[in-house]
C-alpha cells in the first residue's frame, strides 16, 4: 500500500508548490473515517482511495482533485457528512465528494429505467465539473485492477458495465490509455477463454520476433533523422489482446490472417513536421491503400488529433503508424484531463474549465445533456447514449462546408438530424455529392450532403429502423408520439364539445385552464388528449370546469328497444351504437357519460361495419370513421391511416369495447417477424403461437435484404390485447427472432 509521504512526493514532482497540508489532512481524515474497514481482498479499505489518488497523479492533476480522490467514499461508506467536509476542506471539495456519492453503481442486471437514471446522474455530475469524471474513472480502474477477489457473478457484472459504459466514456473523453486498460481488464473476465487464447498467441509471437520492434524503431528513427527530423521520437508496441480480438470479430479473421499486429508512434515538434514525417515514410515504403486517415485536419469528437497510415515497412512487416506532436500525444493519453485549466500556472479560470472551451469531447457531453432536456423516456435515453458511446465516425460536409461527424453507417436522415431536429423532421430527400440519392444511402468520409426539405413533411415511423444515431431515433419517436397525441387530442376535443353541449355549458380551451389542477394535468392539450385516450372522463372535466354542475339523472341500462340500434360487421362482429334520445337533455335513463363513447358489441343489423385491414383487438383504444358509402370502419388509434382523416372531424365517432362474455370471439391482428433464415425457425414460431392458444389466420414469408434473415408477415386471431402482448413478449425472447412488431395500417 502506498504511504502518505509517497503520495505527496508524487504530486510535488509535477507541482512543487502543491498544498501539502491539504493532502495530509485529506489522508488523515480518510484514514480515520474508514478505520478498520476492509476490502474483499482483506487489505485495509484506505488502500483503495490511496491508489485512486495515485492514478490521478499520473495525469498530473492538482491537489484539490487528489484530495477528492482520497475522500470520495467517505460520505457513502462512513459517518462523514457533506457539512463536515465543507467545514474542513471547503465547499468546492465538498461539492465534488457529494457529486461522486450520488453516483450509484450502473447495475446492468437491474431494470433499464433504473440504469438509465443512474447514467443521467453520472453525465449531469460530469457536466457540472469534469473532475467528477476523472475521479470516477480512476475509481473504476482500480476496482477493475483488484477484481480477482470478487465472486464470479460480480466479476462478470462489473466487467460488463465497465465495457458498456466506463471504457467507451473514457474513449469519448479522449482518455485512450485508460480506455484500453479498462477494456483489457473487462475482456479478461467477460470472455476468459478468448482472452487466454489471444494472450498466449501474442506471447508466442513476441518471443519469436523478440528484436523486431527494436529493429523497426531504429530504422524509422534513422530515416527521419537523415531527412532533417533530428528530434523525432519513435516508439513501437505490440497491439493489445482486446484490440486484436475485436478486429478478428468485426472482420471475421483468424489470428494467422492478421497482418498489422504492430503499431508505432512518431512524435515530432510541430504540425508541419507531422506532414514532413508522413512524406518521408511514404517515399521510403509502400502504402497500404485505403488505410490513411488525417485526424489533424479533421479531429475526432474527443479532440484526438493524429495522422494514421499503414505501410509495408522494414522487414516487409505491415505496420500501423501514428504521427503526432507532443501536445497531441498528451491529449491522446489523458484526453480531457490534458485540457484542464486548474494545472499550475496555465490560467486563473475556475476549476473544471476546459482549454479550449469548445473542446469537442465536452461538446459531445453538452449535446448528450441536451437530450436529457428533450424529455425522452429512460430507455430511449440509455439507447441514445450507448449508441453515441460506441460508434466510430465518418465525416461529412454541408454545402457551406460545415463539418458533421456521424457514426459509421449513418444515412442522410442522420445527417439532417445532426444539423438540426427541425431539418430532420422536414426532410424529404437528399443530394450526396450533387446527385439525388435514396435516404437509406450509407454516407462515406468526405461526402457533401444537401438536404431537400418540405414544410408539410412528418417523419415516418419506419425511419426509426433506418437511422443509426440516438438523436435521430429519439426525434422520430417524439414526432410519432406527437402525431398520435394530435389524433387523441382531436378525438378528445370532439368528446368534450359533445359532453358540454349536452350539459348546456359552453366549452373552450380557455375555460379549461383554471381547472387543470383539479384534473391533475399541466396543460390543456394534455388534458384533452387524456380524454381522447380514455384516461380521463369528460364528465370529470365538466365538473372541474363547472363545480356547481349537478347531474341528477339516474343511469339505467337501456333495453334492446330503448333507443339503441345494432349493426353487424362484414365478418359477423356485432356493434351496438346509441341513438340520441328523443327526450330533452336530462331525461331519465341517460347521462352525459353515455355519449363519451359508443359501445361495440352487437346482435344484428344492416348498417355495414368493418375493421381496418390491420384489425383491432379488445383493449386497443379504437375509433370509427364514417363513410356514407362503405359504412363505419374501426381503427386502432395508433393506425397511421387515420392521419388522412385529420381534416374530416365530422367523420370521426368514438367507440368502445362492450364484449359479451357469454359469446367470446377472437379478433384479428397483424404482426411482422424478422427471423433467422435456418431450418426449424418457422416451426419454433408456430409452436410458440400454438402454446398460447392463438390461431394463425394467414402467413406470408419473404426474403430480407440480408440473406441470413427472413421476414414473416402473419395475421393471428387473439382474445384480447393482453394475449397479443404476451405473444409479442415471448416471441422476442426466441433466439431465432431478431425483431418483431405489430403492423398498423
Amino acid at each position: 500500500m502506498m504511504r502518505q509521504y509517497e503520495l505527496v512526493e508524487r504530486v510535488q514532482k509535477y507541482k512543487p508548490d502543491a498544498n501539502e497540508a491539504l493532502l495530509n489532512k485529506a489522508y488523515v481524515y480518510a484514514m480515520q473515517k474508514h478505520g478498520q474497514q476492509k476490502r474483499a481482498s482483506g487489505d485495509p479499505y484506505i488502500s483503495h482511495p490511496l491508489e485512486v489518488a495515485a492514478i490521478l497523479t499520473d495525469m498530473h492533476l492538482d491537489e484539490s482533485t487528489i484530495a477528492v480522490a482520497l475522500l470520495h467514499d467517505t460520505i457513502e461508506d462512513t459517518t462523514a457528512t457533506r457539512a463536515e467536509i465543507d467545514e474542513l476542506f471547503g465547499e468546492d471539495i465538498g461539492r465534488l465528494v457529494e457529486g461522486l456519492t450520488k453516483l450509484k453503481r450502473l447495475d446492468l442486471v437491474s431494470k433499464k429505467a433504473k440504469q438509465a437514471e443512474n447514467l443521467r446522474k453520472l453525465l449531469l455530475a460530469i457536466s457540472d465539473d469534469v473532475r467528477v469524471l476523472l475521479v470516477k474513472l480512476a475509481d473504476r480502474l482500480h476496482n477493475m485492477r483488484t477484481l480477482d477477489h470478487m465472486k464470479a457473478e460480480q466479476k462478470a457484472r462489473i466487467s460488463e458495465e465497465t465495457m458498456d459504459i466506463y471504457a467507451p466514456l473514457a474513449g469519448r473523453m479522449g482518455m485512450q490509455d485508460m480506455r484500453e486498460e479498462l477494456e483489457e481488464l473487462s475482456f479478461r473476465y467477460i470472455n476468459p477463454e478468448a482472452y487466454d487464447t489471444v494472450t498466449k498467441r501474442l506471447a508466442e509471437l513476441s518471443q519469436r520476433n523478440e528484436n523486431l520492434i527494436k529493429k523497426i524503431e531504429d530504422e524509422l528513427r534513422d530515416l527521419l533523422v537523415a531527412n532533417g527530423l533530428e528530434d523525432a521520437f519513435v516508439k513501437g508496441r505490440q497491439k493489445k489482446p482486446y484490440s486484436i480480438f475485436r478486429k478478428m470479430q468485426s472482420k471475421s479473421l483468424s489470428f494467422e490472417q492478421l497482418s498489422d499486429l504492430y503499431g508505432f508512434r512518431i512524435i515530432v515538434d510541430d504540425t508541419s513536421c507531422c506532414y514532413k514525417a508522413l512524406g518521408i515514410v511514404h517515399t521510403r515504403w509502400r502504402v497500404v491503400p485505403g488505410r490513411f486517415k488525417d485526424y489533424i485536419s479533421n479531429p475526432k469528437q474527443n479532440d484526438y488529433r493524429s495522422i494514421h497510415t499503414t505501410i509495408v515497412g522494414p522487414s516487409r512487416q505491415r505496420i500501423e503508424l501514428q504521427i503526432r506532436t507532443q501536445m497531441m500525444q498528451e491529449i491522446a493519453e489523458f484526453g480531457i484531463a490534458a485540457h484542464t485549466l486548474y494545472k499550475d500556472g496555465q490560467s486563473a479560470g475556475k476549476p473544471g474549465e476546459l482549454l479550449p472551451k469548445d473542446s469537442n469531447a465536452y461538446s459531445w457531453l453538452r449535446h448528450t445533456i441536451e437530450a436529457l432536456a428533450e424529455g425522452d423516456n429512460p430507455e430511449e435515453f440509455l439507447e441514445h447514449t450507448k449508441l453515441e458511446l460506441f460508434q466510430d465516425q465518418v465525416f461529412c460536409f454541408t454545402p457551406k462546408g460545415k463539418l458533421i461527424a456521424l457514426p459509421r453507417g449513418a444515412t442522410p436522415i442522420d445527417f439532417a438530424y445532426a444539423v438540426h431536429t427541425n431539418i430532420g423532421d422536414t426532410t424529404v430527400g437528399a443530394k450526396i455529392n450533387g446527385r439525388v440519392m435514396p435516404l437509406v444511402t450509407r454516407l462515406n468520409n468526405g461526402d457533401e450532403v444537401e438536404i431537400i426539405r418540405s414544410g408539410v413533411q412528418v417523419p415516418p415511423a419506419a425511419w426509426e429502423e433506418i437511422v443509426v444515431t440516438g438523436k435521430a431515433r429519439s426525434a422520430i419517436r417524439r414526432a410519432t408520439r406527437t402525431a398520435i397525441r394530435k389524433q387523441y387530442a382531436g378525438l378528445g376535443h370532439r368528446i368534450l364539445e359533445r359532453t358540454f353541449e349536452r350539459a348546456g355549458k359552453p366549452f373552450s380551451r380557455e375555460a379549461l385552464k383554471p381547472a387543470l389542477h383539479r384534473i391533475a394535468h399541466k396543460d390543456v392539450e394534455d388534458a384533452i388528449a387524456a380524454v381522447g385516450r380514455g384516461e380521463l372522463s369528460s364528465l370529470d372535466v365538466l365538473r372541474a370546469v363547472f363545480p356547481d354542475f349537478k347531474d341528477e339523472r339516474v343511469t339505467v341500462k337501456p333495453a334492446a328497444d330503448d333507443g339503441w340500434f345494432n349493426m353487424r360487421s362484414a365478418s359477423g362482429m356485432m356493434f351496438k351504437l346509441p341513438e340520441r334520445p328523443k327526450a330533452a337533455e336530462g331525461a331519465a335513463g341517460a347521462t352525459v357519460d353515455d355519449y363519451d363513447a359508443l359501445p361495440i358489441r352487437g346482435l344484428s343489423a344492416n348498417v355495414p361495419v368493418r375493421f381496418a385491414p390491420s384489425g383491432a383487438v379488445p383493449g386497443d383504444r379504437i375509433v370509427g370513421i364514417v363513410d356514407k358509402d362503405s359504412g363505419i370502419t374501426i381503427y386502432p388509434i395508433q393506425a397511421p391511416a387515420l392521419q388522412k382523416f385529420d381534416d374530416q372531424p365530422e367523420s370521426w365517432i368514438d367507440v368502445r369495447w362492450d364484449l359479451d362474455e357469454a359469446n367470446k370471439a377472437r379478433f384479428p391482428a397483424r404482426i411482422e417477424v424478422n427471423t433467422l433464415n435456418e431450418p426449424g425457425t418457422l416451426a419454433t414460431v408456430a409452436q410458440t403461437i400454438g402454446r398460447l392458444d392463438i390461431n394463425i389466420r394467414s402467413l406470408k414469408m419473404g426474403s430480407n435484404r440480408a440473406a441470413d434473415f427472413s421476414e414473416i408477415e402473419m395475421e393471428v386471431e387473439v382474445w384480447d390485447v393482453r394475449q397479443l402482448n404476451q405473444l409479442i413478449s415471448q416471441m422476442k425472447e426466441l433466439d431465432c427472432v431478431s425483431n418483431l412488431k405489430r403492423i398498423y395500417d
